[in-house]
């Protein structure tokens, strides 16, 4: 059996089911792309504290919770301007969440303020910080040994 063909990525498409894998080159909107879909999973009822976002290195973890951070206070601050009445801003993402009816968008701008107020509780790690976390989680029945290290190197 073979693989699928790789298919363009469209950030206003359904969401994605299952395992979502973005393969791009540096600097082309991989997490731009997170930060959008997480922003939409949250709006459209997914809370934060229950999505894994996981990047490679600590320096691209730090980037990653921020543009994730900022994109949910975008989306936020654009739905309250739409239920208070003014058009949508110039934003593909947030004009999506827009569509629909009064009460679904306030819905859905309520969704965005809650996981910005519970923002700590994400889970934005690196590979190796979110495996030690979760060893860290098992506790006894984890198969570490006394005084092991692990390292991103």
């Amino acid at each position: 059996m073979t693989a699928p063909e790789p298919r363009p990525f469209d950030i206003r498409g359904p969401l994605p089911t299952g395992v979502t894998v973005l393969e791009a080159s540096a600097g082309t909107g991989k997490t731009y792309t997170i930060a959008a879909l997480a922003a939409r999973y949250i709006a459209a009822g997914t809370e934060l504290k229950d999505m894994l976002l996981v990047t490679f290195t600590r320096m691209a973890t730090g980037e990653l919770r921020e543009r994730v951070r900022e994109r949910l206070l975008q989306a936020e601050e654009g739905l309250t301007r739409v239920v208070d009445g003014e058009p949508a801003p110039d934003d593909e993402v947030v004009a999506l969440l827009a569509e629909g009816t009064p009460e679904e968008v306030r819905e859905r701008r309520d969704r965005l303020t809650r996981a910005l107020g519970d923002f700590d509780a994400a889970t934005i790690e690196t590979t190796h910080g979110f495996c030690l976390q979760a060893l860290g989680g098992l506790g006894v029945v984890g198969d570490v040994e006394r005084g092991c290290e692990i390292t991103e190197d």
